[in-house]
């Protein structure tokens, strides 16, 4: 299983579209996008193929990111669309992340957008607002789009304003990795599901005193973590437009991992920046640093290929129905596209079809659709993701509403936390004074 966002490691073929762009051409074509939106969308209106002869050729353009597995198990199953429905073929693109937005921008700022395209929680908001999106709720009702055997959680965390702006394309949630091996050999016991935060310290702190490795990554700078702790605490990361959280929220959260790293439960901050910036192949319980990494679920069987050591994945501390069925990504339609009908057949057969679920397997997550899932569980022979599976699976009884999706300037309020957090981890501002700092800068992320 890949992670939900892949590493720029991630080596395409085939088509690819590699050239940043500069922020002020990415703005400029996010700008060119809300003025030509009308334009687009009112000429493609024309030819829509829900008038047309479902028999005539349709040729779909297809958008996503990934690695040269990926690339071959979506090549298999649109291939495999295609021996059923032989009047469709696809134009396919696909690259490594860097750039994918980019170019993603560039598309559909230059009237050339893909009809089809994978998306994920950072930006769907985004286009959502942009009307990129094609709005796929009546496709939902009418049961063209089949979301019956989904959590209602997972499809209702592409819901953005009303409106059902991607389809998860398989389901991901948080996952704390911890290194079996290490507490093993040392009689320590595993953490559970469950336990509080403060317990999870203490925990930590047992760890490190026995084993002097540090028993837990300070994940104060790890919006998955704090998300889940504000979600705990009655709130959440965004409330509309808006931060659904206070400086003083904050501040109690970054006061919590201090207390952690004074009682050396933690790594150094040096080591803790080193867990901050580097991809899932070097987190922390990989490389012997710490004896736990705060990660998603699916992305333990990638941290596993890159130590000998035994791992396993429970829930994050505290009420685990603070967790819920994330959308490890999406995919969505272009409001403009001329064969709208089509596309979303396309989803509806990658989430719901046996035979191409069975393909896809989990490379962007779990299965949504859950009486596949089981198949899907049933076949893995990955020992990590089976285990990683069946932790998942049990933590779905569990999971609460889902949150609303991130509001646009989400990548700059990650970016914003981790700088705030380090300020405190390096002892260069106190709690307070970071988290003063971090809605501050926030206030015009998300204006």
């Amino acid at each position: 299983m890949h992670p939900a966002t892949p590493t720029t490691a991630d080596a395409p073929v085939g088509r690819t579209h590699r050239t940043p762009l500069s922020r002020r051409r990415l703005v400029r074509g996010v700008l060119a996008v809300a003025l030509a939106a009308p334009l687009m969308f009112g000429a493609a209106a024309c030819g829509d193929d829900e008038a047309a002869d479902p028999n005539a050729p349709v040729k779909l353009a297809i958008f996503w990111w990934g690695g040269d597995a990926r690339a071959k198990l979506t090549e298999d199953v649109l291939a495999l669309y295609t021996r059923k429905h032989p009047n469709v073929t696809f134009e396919k693109t696909w690259q490594a992340n860097q750039g994918y937005f980019d170019k993603l921008a560039t598309l559909t700022a230059g009237g050339n957008p893909p009809d089809l395209f994978q998306i994920d929680d950072n930006f769907l908001a985004e286009y959502a607002a942009r009307n990129t999106t094609l709005d796929l709720t009546s496709h939902q009702s009418s049961g063209k789009l089949d979301t019956a055997k989904f959590p209602k959680s997972l499809w209702q965390y592409g819901v953005v304003d009303g409106k059902l702006a991607g389809l998860a394309a398989g389901e991901n949630t948080q996952g704390l990795v911890y290194n079996k091996t290490l507490l093993t050999r040392h009689g320590l016991p595993e953490p559970t599901t469950g336990m509080s935060w403060e317990e999870h310290i203490a925990w930590a702190e047992q760890v490190a005193r026995t084993t002097k490795v540090p028993g837990t990554q300070d994940p104060s700078a790890d919006y998955k973590a704090f998300w889940v702790w504000l979600r705990q605490q009655g709130k959440d990361l965004y409330n509309g437009k808006e931060l659904g959280f206070t400086a003083d929220d904050l501040t109690r959260w970054f006061e919590l991992w201090k207390g952690a790293r004074d009682r050396k439960a933690t790594p150094t901050a040096d080591v803790i920046h080193e867990g901050n910036s580097t991809d899932i192949t070097k987190q922390l319980v990989a490389t012997g640093k710490a004896a736990t990494s705060w990660v998603w679920a699916n992305q333990m069987p990638e941290i596993k290929k890159n130590t000998k050591d035994e791992l396993g994945v429970v829930a994050y501390p505290g009420d685990p129905s603070a967790q819920w069925a994330r959308a490890s990504m999406y995919w969505s339609v272009f409001r403009g596209s001329k064969h709208k009908d089509v596309a979303v057949d396309v989803i509806n057969f990658m989430v719901n079809d046996p035979e191409a679920v069975k393909l896809l397997g989990t490379d962007r997550g779990l299965p949504s659709n859950l009486d596949l899932r089981t198949v899907v569980s049933e076949g893995a022979t990955d020992p990590a993701m089976k285990q990683s599976i069946a932790v998942e699976t049990e933590l779905a009884q569990k999971f609460g509403e889902s949150p609303q999706v991130p509001i646009k300037g989400h990548s700059k309020v990650r970016a914003e936390l981790i700088k705030a957090a380090e300020n405190a981890q390096y002892g260069r501002a106190t709690p307070a004074q970071a988290a003063s700092q971090f809605v501050d800068a926030c206030k015009s992320a998300i204006a």
